[in-house]
C-alpha cells in the first residue's frame, strides 16, 4: 500500500512536470507572424491631354443653347492611374468646377463665349498622384469671328508672397495667350489699393519692373489686348514687401 502511494505521488508530480512544460512551449507556437510588407504600388504618370487643344477656339459640343454647350473633355490613358479627377476653371469668374472619372473621357457643360483652363489629376489607390499640364481654350459663341485674348497668367511675385526687406524693386511676370495670336500690348496696373487703379506702364513685353518700399502690400493686375482692340483683364495678385 505505500509502494502504491509512493507510485501514484511520483506520477502526479511527472504529469504536473509535463502539463507545464507543453504550455510553456504553447506560446511560442501561438505568437503571432508579423504582417507582411505591403504591396508597393506604383505612381501613376501624369496624362497627356487631348481635347480641348491648347490655346484653341473649342467648336465641337452638344446640347447647344444660347449660352451654354456640352464639351467632352479627352486625355489619353496615364499608366498605373485607376480614375481621374478633372478641373475645369472659367477664366472670366476664377470659378472652378473638378470632376472624377474612371476613364480617360469627361462631358461637362460650360458657359458658351468664354475662355477656360483645364488640367488633370492622374490617381490609384496609392498616395501619390501626377498632374498635367494646364491647358486654356475658348469655348465657341454665337457668331464670333474674333475672341478676347485669355486672361493674362500672373507668374511672379506669386499670389501673397513676402520678400525681404532689403528689396527696392521687384520684376513683375505674366504669361498671355490668344486663340487669334495677336495680342498687341499689355496694360500694367500696380500700386498699395488692393483693386490697383494705377496704370504703370504699357509694354508688349512680359514683364516689367516696378519700385517698392519695406512694409507695403502692393497689388497688381494685366489687361492684355489684341490687334482688334479686344481686351482681357486678369487676376489681382498681391505681395508684400517686410
Amino acid at each position: 500500500m505505500k509502494k502504491l502511494s509512493t507510485y501514484i505521488l511520483v506520477g502526479v508530480i511527472i504529469c504536473g512536470f509535463h502539463f507545464s512544460c507543453s504550455s510553456g512551449g504553447g506560446g511560442d507556437d501561438d505568437m503571432s507572424s508579423p504582417d507582411p510588407d505591403p504591396i508597393a504600388m506604383d505612381p501613376p504618370s501624369a496624362a497627356a491631354l487631348v481635347f480641348p487643344e491648347q490655346n484653341s477656339e473649342c467648336t465641337t459640343g452638344s446640347n447647344l443653347t444660347s449660352t451654354e454647350s456640352t464639351i467632352v473633355f479627352n486625355w489619353n490613358d496615364a499608366s498605373n492611374a485607376t480614375s481621374y479627377q478633372l478641373f475645369v476653371k472659367n477664366l472670366n469668374t476664377q470659378n472652378t468646377q473638378n470632376y472624377t472619372s474612371n476613364v480617360s473621357e469627361k462631358s461637362v457643360t460650360i458657359m458658351r463665349g468664354t475662355p477656360y483652363s483645364w488640367y488633370v489629376i492622374s490617381k490609384n489607390s496609392g498616395t501619390e498622384t501626377a498632374q498635367s499640364p494646364t491647358w486654356k481654350f475658348y469655348n465657341a459663341g454665337e457668331a464670333v469671328s474674333s475672341y478676347a485674348p485669355f486672361p493674362a497668367e500672373l507668374i511672379s511675385p506669386a499670389l501673397s508672397e513676402t520678400l525681404d526687406a532689403t528689396t527696392t524693386s521687384v520684376v513683375l511676370e505674366w504669361n498671355g495667350a490668344d486663340v487669334e495670336n495677336d495680342i498687341k500690348e499689355y496694360d500694367v496696373f500696380f500700386g498699395t489699393e488692393n483693386s490697383p487703379t494705377n496704370k504703370e506702364v504699357t509694354t508688349n513685353s512680359n514683364s516689367t519692373s516696378v519700385s517698392v518700399s519695406s512694409g507695403n502690400t502692393y497689388y497688381w493686375k494685366i489687361i492684355t489686348y489684341d490687334e482688334q482692340n479686344h481686351n482681357s483683364e486678369s487676376q489681382v495678385f498681391q505681395f508684400h514687401i517686410e
